[in-house]
């Protein structure tokens, strides 16, 4: 079973039910898959960098807390509340102190910072502190915080005279950008198992829920194979409907080339008893309007002959479920074939494999098969011979015999209605005609060949099934 599951269908185009749906529930998950991975990503990142505010909050507070006026109007800072990090040259953590009036005294940068100095850019005001961003040493990207502190002036005595500065704090955002990659990575991979494992999963759906519609196609396929009469098994809810309406349309066709079969029956009595009389009238009463009675009345006979034939095999032709074994019908003909040409000791050998069945009805396979042999069996002086072999979805019967032949140009002819080239030879001229009328309606033909037993060569080609 799981072996069938996974097995690559070769019908599974892009016109099939199953590759829409699994095209359309791949795509939608991997839509569904991307949009949540870029929203899961940038929640991340966010979050990541609301910690990293959090922590520069920290570490300006810190530097705020140490901050303290001189008595020169400047900036001093007591080293207890400052992290150790800004005295480390290049450490990622800087800070700097400028007045914000220019020309005034007390501007500070960490030792970190070295000789460089923080500009911040794409400020963003959040209260009393500003957030944005700035270049650092080493082409670092700095997230940088700023917050304008007010200190008196120690040598003024009025103690409203202050003097403003800008604090700002700065951080290499590389450890930001080292975990989102980090987590990105991860996400990817995750989401691409994940991707995967969905796809594997839509695919065993699908093949799963449309295994009730190839359980229906191989019944339809038991049919018209002969192998069943109606549609067995038990369908889910939503395809029993269709497999009660499939076999009341079977058991309707069956019905109606019933009906069409009886009428066939009633209509070829009703021609037959007044063609008889007219007939026994004609022989009643000999003279020149007698014969050309009688010769009329005989070309109506054929031809109501033929065309019931033909309405027959058309009524048959398309009923689903019709299967004849082949080598019954042969073996049968050819045993009444010999004993009605025993006086000329024509011997008529038939094979044919067991297994092989005709996908149509006994009657026209008996109608065709029989005419092919009994033309051989008239114009053969000794021997006939009969073999049926499958052909792949077909049958091929050949019938071959040793008797005189026909030139191309005779062959050409043999097998229009009423067409007779010996009239020395028992016959209407319409079996041929018949094989190849009711062939055609099964799809068939027939060739006309020269034999390798000296005389003709018919091959019959046939819908078939294989027996099983």
């Amino acid at each position: 079973m799981a072996k069938n599951i996974f097995r690559l269908s070769p019908t599974l185009r892009l016109n099939s039910l199953a590759a829409r749906l699994i095209a359309a529930a791949a795509i939608w998950t991997m839509l569904g898959l991307a949009v949540g991975g870029y929203f899961l990503s940038d929640a991340f990142r966010t979050t990541v960098l609301e910690n990293f505010d959090a922590s520069l909050r920290a570490d300006m507070d810190g530097l705020i807390a140490a901050a303290g006026p001189d008595e020169n109007g400047g900036v001093v800072l007591e080293d207890r509340f400052i992290n150790h990090r800004f005295e480390r040259v290049y450490s990622g953590l800087y800070y700097q102190i400028k007045p914000v009036a220019a020309g005034q005294p007390g501007g500070q940068i960490s030792r970190s910072l070295f000789d460089h100095a923080l500009v911040p850019v794409d400020e963003q005001k959040q209260g009393a502190l500003s957030y944005g961003y700035a270049a650092g040493p080493e082409n670092q990207n700095l997230r940088v915080l700023s917050q304008r502190v007010e200190f008196p002036i120690a040598s003024t005595p009025d103690q409203n005279d202050t003097r403003a500065y800008t604090f700002i704090v700065g951080a290499d955002l590389a450890a930001v950008e080292a975990e989102s990659r980090a987590f990105n990575g991860t996400l990817i991979w995750s989401f691409v198992l994940l991707g995967l494992g969905l796809v594997v999963a839509i695919l065993l759906q699908v093949r799963i829920g449309l295994q009730p519609l190839r359980r229906l196609k191989d019944a339809l396929h038991r049919i018209r194979d002969g192998k069943a009469q109606h549609l067995e098994g038990d369908f889910p809810a939503e395809i029993a409907p269709l497999a009660a309406e499939l076999n009341s349309l079977i058991e309707h066709s069956a019905e109606i080339v019933a009906r069409a079969r009886t009428h066939v029956s009633n209509l070829a009595h009703f021609l037959k008893t007044p063609l008889s009389v007219l007939a026994s009238e004609a022989d009643a009463e000999p003279g020149v309007l007698a014969d050309q009675v009688r010769r009329q009345v005989e070309v109506m006979r054929r031809q109501v002959d033929h065309y019931l034939t033909r309405a027959r095999a058309a009524g048959s032709v398309n009923v689903l479920g019709n299967r004849t074994p082949v080598q019954p019908v042969l073996h049968d003909l050819a045993r009444v074939l010999s004993r009605i040409h025993a006086a000329r000791d024509i011997v008529v050998d038939a094979e044919c494999p067991s297994e092989l069945c005709f996908r149509g009805e006994r009657q026209d396979l008996e109608e065709m098969t029989g005419n092919l042999m009994d033309n051989a069996c008239k114009w053969a002086r000794h021997r006939v011979k009969v073999r049926a072999v499958a052909a792949g979805a077909r049958l091929v019967l050949t019938v071959e015999d040793d008797g005189p032949g026909l030139s191309p140009e005779d062959r050409s002819r043999v097998g229009e209605r009423g067409e007779r080239l010996d009239e020395t030879v028992p016959g209407s001229g319409f079996g041929l005609a018949i094989v190849r009328d009711i062939s055609k309606l099964y799809g068939g033909f027939f060739v006309l060949e020269a034999s390798e037993l000296g005389g003709l060569k018919t091959m019959l080609t046939l819908p078939a099934v294989q027996n099983s």
